[in-house]
C-alpha cells in the first residue's frame, strides 16, 4: 500500500520520504512484537531464534529499501553490491558489531542506510529519510563514495584492495574490539588484499580479531567477477591456503526453492521458511565467526549471493543507476515496493539499530572519540655543528627510536628495509617484527619494525593506525612511495574532514632520485613529489624538505605535534654539509624556508633550492658567481606549504585549519633580490608558490628525466643541474634585468 492510501497508520517521525509502505509481514504479531536486541547487552538476545532471524530479515529489507530509495531520487550510486551482502550486514550489527569497515566505496549507499537506521546520521542534520534522499550526493552530504565527514562510519572508502588495513590497525589498537570489513569478489583480484592479511598475520598472529567479510555474489563492476568460476570447495582452499583457520561459508543457493539458474541466487525469490532458513544460517555462522575471530583463530565470513539481490536488477546491471533509474522508473517501483514494510516494521528496526552494540555508531565506534596517547614529552635532538656531514636519515632515526620507547603502539613500515634508507638505529632500537628471532637482523616477534615487501601494505597500515587515534611512520624509497600513495591520499583526505583531532599521517621518503644514479630510472622517479604538491592545496598536506640532518630532526619533532595532516619528510641517506642550526631549522620548518648563505656583488641573484644533495651545485655555482662579482642568497625551501598565498590552498575547509602562510613582508625579506632561480631535484611543481609570488626576472630549474648513469652528478648533469646551467641562468636574467620588473618593494 502507498502512503496516500493508509493515513490512518502510525508512521515513526523518521520515517517521513518513505514512499512505499507494505503490510505487515507473516507472523509480525508474534515474532515482531518486541525487539530481539537486547538494551543491556546490545546485541541478539538468542541469535539461534527464529525471532533474531525473523527481525534480521527486517533489517536486511529495510537496508534493501533505503539504499534504492536514496539512489533512485537523484538516478544515481551504486545499489547491487550492499544489496548481495545486507544479511551479513545485518546479522553482524544485531550480533552486537558496528567497527566496520569496508573494501568497496560502491557499498556507501549501505552503509548511509545504517547510520540513518541507527539515528547516526542525526548528527549532521539528517533526521527522516526525505533529508536521506535530499542529501545523497550533495555537498556536505552523502558523498558516492565512504568519506571521513559521516557521523558513525570508521574510515574512508574507494581504492579498491585497501579497506582491510583499517580493520587490521582497529585490531591492533583494540584488542578487546572485533573489525569486521567487508570485501568484495571484485576487489578480492586486486594483488593487495590477501598479500596484506598474510603478513599482517605472520607479524600479530596473535591479533585476530579482525573479520573479512568476502561478498561473493559472482559479478564485478561492469562483468563478472574473476572468482565467479571457483567452486565453494576452492574458495574455502583459497583462504585455507593463505593461512586462514576458520572458513565459513553460507551459500544462498542451498536454500533456494524458487528453482533459480545458476550458481549465484537471489535470496529476496526464497519461500517465506527459504528466507527465514538463510537468515538463521547467516546469522548463527557469523556468531561463529565472530567468536572464532576473537578467540585467536584467523577467520573469514563468506556470503554467497547474487548480486543486485532484492533490488531494481541483477548481476553487474544492479551494479550503479543511470539517468533513467528514476524513482518514476518501473524497475525501480516494482524493487522498491516489493521491499516496502510496514511502519511498524520501520519502528521495530530503528529500536534494534538503535540498541546494537551499545547505541548510534556515532557514540560507540572507535574512531569516534579521540584515543588517549602516551606522553612523548621532549625527545633528544642531536645538535650537528654547522659543516659538519651528516646522514639525515639516520639523525630523524635515533628520535624515531625514543617514540617507539615511549609508545609501544607505535609502528614503523617500510617496504624496501630500513637498513638500506640509513636508519638500521631503528631496526637496532626496536627490532624488526618477524616469527624468527636472528639478533644479526635485528628481529623478534614483538618488535615495532613492520617490513613488508610492498608499499600499499605499509602505507595502508601505518594510515590506518593513524586514522584510528595512533602513532605510526611510513618509511620509503621516494621512488617507490607512489605504490602506496593511493590510500595514502585517501586518508589524508579523510583527516581534512575528521571531526575529531588523529595524529598526523607521516612519512619519510628517502633516496631521492639524485642520489638513485647508479640504479637506473626505475629508482628515479620523482613523481610523487608532484603528487603532493597539488594536494598542498586541499590544505592539511606539507611536504617537508630538510636541506640537512639538523633540519630533518626539526621536521619530525614538528611532525609529531600536528593532528589531521600528511606530511611526507623527503630526506637523504648520504652524508651531506650541515648548514642549518637547529634554531635556525625550527624556523624554516614553520615558516616554510630560511637563508643559508649570502655574498655581496654588484646585483643579487636568489637560488631558492628544493632539496638538500642539490644544493651541492648551488653553493658551487654562488661561489663562481661571487668570482665575477655577482652577489647571492641562497634560501632552502623547507616548506612550501607555508609559501603559498593564503587563497591559493583550501585550508579554512579542513577540520583543523592550519592557515599560517608566509606574510609578504617576510617573503621579501628572504627572497628579495635582482632575479631569482628556483631549483629542485625533483618535480617542478614544488616551486609553485615562488612561481605565483615572486614577481621580479625568474627562471625555475627541475627534474627531466631518470637515465642510468655512475654518480648523482652525473644525474644532475643529465637534468641539466650544473654549476654551469645555473651561473649561465643567473647572468642571462641579470643582464635582462633591467627590461623585467623587478619584486615590489
Amino acid at each position: 500500500m502507498t502512503l496516500a492510501q493508509d493515513a490512518t497508520t502510525q508512521i515513526p517521525a523518521f520515517c517521513d520520504g518513505i514512499q512505499y509502505f507494505g503490510d505487515p509481514w507473516p507472523e509480525f504479531d508474534l515474532l515482531g512484537h518486541t525487539p530481539a536486541v537486547d538494551i543491556d547487552t546490545g546485541k541478539l538476545t538468542d541469535p539461534g531464534s527464529r525471532v533474531a532471524a525473523y527481525q534480521t530479515l527486517l533489517y536486511a529489507d529495510a537496508l534493501r529499501y533505503l539504499i534504492l530509495q536514496m539512489t533512485a531520487s537523484k538516478a544515481s550510486g551504486h545499489p547491487g553490491g550492499f544489496a548481495s551482502q545486507a544479511e551479513a550486514y545485518a546479522a553482524l550489527v544485531y550480533l552486537g558489531h558496528k567497527n566496520i569497515p569496508t573494501e568497496v566505496g560502491h557499498h556507501a549507499p549501505g552503509f548511509y542506510a545504517a547510520m540513518f537506521l541507527d539515528g547516526s546520521l542525526a548528527g549532521m542534520g539528517i533526521h527522516t529519510v526525505a533529508d536521506l534522499r535530499a542529501r545523497f550526493r550533495e555537498r556536505e552530504g552523502l558523498l558516492g563514495h565512504l568519506s571521513g565527514y559521516i557521523p558513525g562510519l570508521l574510515a574512508p572508502a574507494g581504492p579498491l584492495g585497501q579497506g582491510q588495513h583499517f580493520a587490521m590497525a582497529g585490531a591492533l589498537l583494540y584488542p578487546d574490539r572485533l573489525f569486521p570489513v567487508t570485501i568484495g569478489d571484485g576487489g578480492l583480484g586486486e594483488p593487495y588484499v590477501m598479500s596484506s592479511l598474510s603478513h599482517f598475520h605472520t607479524a600479530f598472529p596473535q591479533r585476530t580479531n579482525f573479520l573479512p567479510v568476502l561478498v561473493w555474489n559472482g559479478y564485478s563492476q561492469e562483468h563478472h567477477s574473476m572468482v565467479s568460476t571457483a567452486s565453494n570447495t576452492q574458495m574455502t582452499e583459497y583462504w585455507r591456503g593463505n593461512g586462514f583457520e576458520e572458513v565459513v561459508l553460507v551459500d544462498a543457493k542451498d536454500f533456494d526453492d524458487a528453482g533459480q539458474p545458476g550458481p549465484y541466487v537471489d535470496s529476496t525469490q526464497f519461500s517465506w521458511e527459504g528466507r527465514i532458513g538463510f537468515a538463521q544460517r547467516v546469522l548463527t555462522e557469523m556468531e561463529r565467526a565472530s567468536q572464532a575471530a576473537m578467540a585467536g583463530q584467523l577467520t573469514v565470513f563468506i556470503l554467497k549471493q547474487l548480486k543486485g539481490s532484492g533490488v531494481h536488477a541483477k548481476g553487474s546491471k544492479s551494479h550503479n543507476l543511470y539517468g533513467h533509474h528514476t524513482l518514476d522508473n518501473p524497475d525501480i517501483v516494482a524493487a522498491l515496493r516489493a521491499r516496502a514494510l510496514a511502519p511498524a516494521a520501520w519502528a521495530l528496526v530503528r529500536q534494534n539499530c538503535e540498541r546494537a552494540a551499545g547505541g548510534p555508531a556515532a557514540q560507540v565506534v572507535v574512531t569516534e572519540s579521540i584515543r588517549l596517547l602516551p606522553e612523548l614529552g621532549s625527545l633528544t635532538l642531536t645538535e650537528f655543528p654547522l659543516g659538519d656531514k651528516q646522514v639525515s636519515t639516520t639523525a630523524m632515526g635515533a628520535m624515531v627510536v625514543q617514540v617507539g620507547q615511549k609508545d609501544p603502539t607505535f609502528l614503523v613500515a617500510n617496504a624496501d628495509g630500513n637498513e638500506a634508507s640509513g636508519i638500521a638505529n631503528i631496526n637496532q632500537g626496536l627490532k624488526v617484527i618477524h616469527p624468527t628471532v636472528d639478533p644479526l637482523y635485528n628481529q623478534q616477534p614483538h618488535g615495532q619494525v613492520y617490513e613488508p615487501l610492498s608499499e600499499d601494505a605499509c602505507a595502508g597500515l601505518t594510515a590506518g593506525l593513524a586514522l584510528f587515534g595512533g602513532r605510526a611512520l611510513w618509511c620509503s624509497y621516494e621512488s617507490f612511495a607512489i605504490n602506496g600513495l593511493p590510500i595514502w591520499q585517501t586518508v589524508t583526505q579523510a583527516m581534512a574532514e575528521l571531526r575529531r583531532p588523529t595524529p598526523s599521517l607521516i612519512a619519510l621518503y628517502t633516496a631521492g632520485a639524485l642520489e638513485q644514479g647508479r640504479n637506473g630510472w626505475t629508482h628515479q622517479r620523482p613523481e610523487i613529489e608532484a603528487y603532493l604538491a597539488a594536494m598542498m592545496r586541499n590544505g592539511n598536506v606539507f611536504p617537508l624538505f630538510p636541506p640537512d640532518a639538523n633540519c630533518t630532526q626539526a621536521a619530525y619533532e614538528w611532525a609529531l605535534g600536528t593532528f589531521n595532516k600528511g606530511i611526507p619528510i623527503i630526506a637523504s641517506k648520504t652524508p651531506l654539509p650541515i648548514r642549518t642550526t637547529l634554531e635556525q631549522a625550527r624556523q624554516a620548518v614553520e615558516q616554510g624556508c630560511t637563508l643559508l648563505q649570502e655574498l655581496p656583488g654588484s646585483k643579487t641573484v636568489v637560488f631558492a633550492v628544493v632539496g638538500d644533495m642539490i644544493l651541492l651545485p648551488v653553493f658551487e655555482a654562488a661561489e663562481q658567481l661571487n668570482v665575477q662579482g655577482i652577489g647571492s642568497r641562497i634560501v632552502s625551501v623547507v616548506n612550501p606549504r607555508r609559501l603559498y598565498r593564503p587563497e591559493d590552498v583550501a585550508w579554512f575547509t579542513c577540520a583543523q585549519p592550519d592557515g599560517t602562510f608566509l606574510a609578504d613582508t617576510e617573503f621579501r625579506d628572504l627572497l628579495a633580490g635582482d632575479a631569482l632561480i628556483g631549483v629542485t631535484g625533483g618535480a617542478s611543481l614544488m616551486l609553485e608558490p615562488l612561481m605565483l609570488r615572486y614577481a621580479g626576472p625568474r627562471d625555475f630549474l627541475s627534474w627531466k628525466r631518470g637515465e642510468t648513469t655512475a654518480t648523482p652528478t652525473e644525474l644532475m648533469g643529465f637534468n641539466g643541474l650544473t654549476v654551469e646551467v645555473f651561473v649561465q641562468r643567473a647572468k642571462q636574467l641579470l643582464g635582462s634585468g633591467d627590461n623585467l620588473p623587478q619584486m615590489p618593494s
